[in-house]
Parts: structure tokens; C-alpha cells; sequence
């Protein structure tokens, strides 16, 4: 039986979200900025698997009703307190994945934004979830890496399965509406753990 390629995904988060300041920073990541404006204040976003909180926090910050949820307590727990910080309130949950509840129909909008812990199966499973809880009409804002980051080595997981070609995201949600797909390269300056040259792709798309 092949191995996960994180066996301890909650343990392995929890370790690195201890360390002292924002892995990630407190910035909102650059593509989700440059999208948000699909969604108007007062709408319903969820934002998967959201760390230490950076992007759910802005988003509530434009006047977003923001859910968030990720594997990670003590992420979740320095995520409540930066909202705190900055006076917003975000929904917050402990979960994975696979046990988030996932209502149908309910959001406006979704944001993920680098997901990729996920191995084949899961990401299988997890762009499923985000299509269905989609208000018709609400719109996914992705980013993450290409293969080519394999390359620069400065962010993401080491493994070519978990990351993004156009082919596999057209594939994956062939029942939406593409507003823009990009692959390109930039600088990312997202506190340690994104940091350098980077071969990125952004999607945003629309629930039919």
C-alpha cells in the first residue's frame, strides 16, 4: 500500500504553525486581491484550509461574511486572534477536508488558495465539495503551483501529483464557467513559506 505523502497532516501543521510569527505572513495573497472583486460586500465566502488566517481576515476586512476552516487547532487559534486584531469577524472550524460539513448552495464565493496537501484522490474530492457548495452564479477564486516550481523549490510540497497543470483544472471544473485562467511567474514575499521565484496558476470560475 503506497504511503500518504503527508502521514500526519494536523501534526505536521500544528508543528509549523507553533513557530513563533506567520509562516505565511498577515498579507492577503496577491491573486486573491487582485480577484476579490468578483464578490461584493455583504456576500458569503468560505476559505479552505486557511492557515493562520491571512486571507480569511482581509476578506472580512472588504466586508465579506466569511467562513473558514483548517486542519490545523493551533493555525485556527492565531487566525482567531489576527481577526480579533484587526476588529473582523470570521467563522472559524477545526477540520480536514473530507469532515468539513460542505452546505449545498450556500456561498457566494470561494477562496483556495495554495490547497496542495492534497494527493489525487483528495483533490478529487475536495473540488467536488467546492462545486457544490457554490451558489449558482458564485465564483471560485484558486491559486496554486505548476510543475515548474519543482524547479525553484521556494514553496509548496515536493510532490509533482499535488500540483496544478491548466489541463487538470479545466478537467476538474469542466462544469463552470472559466473567467480567466493564467499560468505565470512571479516574486512571492508570503513570510517564509512562500518566498522567491514561482510558477504559479490562478483560476477564477463561475457555478453555472
Amino acid at each position: 500500500m503506497t504511503q500518504p505523502a503527508f502521514p500526519d497532516p494536523a501534526g505536521t501543521w500544528n508543528r509549523r504553525f507553533a513557530e513563533d510569527g506567520f509562516v505565511f505572513g498577515t498579507a492577503p495573497n496577491a491573486w486573491l486581491c487582485e480577484q476579490a472583486g468578483v464578490w461584493r460586500p455583504g456576500q458569503r465566502v468560505l476559505c479552505v484550509a486557511d492557515g493562520e488566517g491571512r486571507n480569511s481576515v482581509w476578506l472580512a476586512a472588504q466586508g465579506l461574511a466569511v467562513d473558514a476552516f483548517d486542519i490545523a487547532e493551533v493555525g485556527v487559534a492565531k487566525a482567531r486572534r489576527l481577526a480579533a486584531e484587526h476588529g473582523v469577524d470570521v467563522n472559524y472550524t477545526v477540520s480536514d477536508c473530507d469532515a468539513y460539513p460542505w452546505p449545498e448552495d450556500a456561498y457566494d464565493g470561494v477562496a483556495a488558495i495554495f490547497v496542495q496537501f492534497a494527493d489525487p484522490a483528495m483533490r478529487e474530492r475536495l473540488f467536488g465539495h467546492i462545486r457544490h457548495c457554490l451558489k449558482p452564479g458564485g465564483r471560485l477564486v484558486l491559486q496554486g503551483y505548476t510543475p515548474r516550481q519543482l524547479e525553484y523549490r521556494t514553496g509548496g510540497p515536493p510532490f509533482e501529483s499535488h500540483l496544478y497543470t491548466e489541463a487538470l483544472l479545466r478537467e476538474a471544473f469542466a462544469d463552470m464557467e472559466f473567467v480567466e485562467l493564467r499560468e505565470y511567474e512571479a516574486e512571492l514575499a508570503e513570510g517564509s513559506g512562500h518566498r522567491g521565484r514561482s510558477a504559479l496558476i490562478g483560476l477564477v470560475a463561475r457555478r453555472r
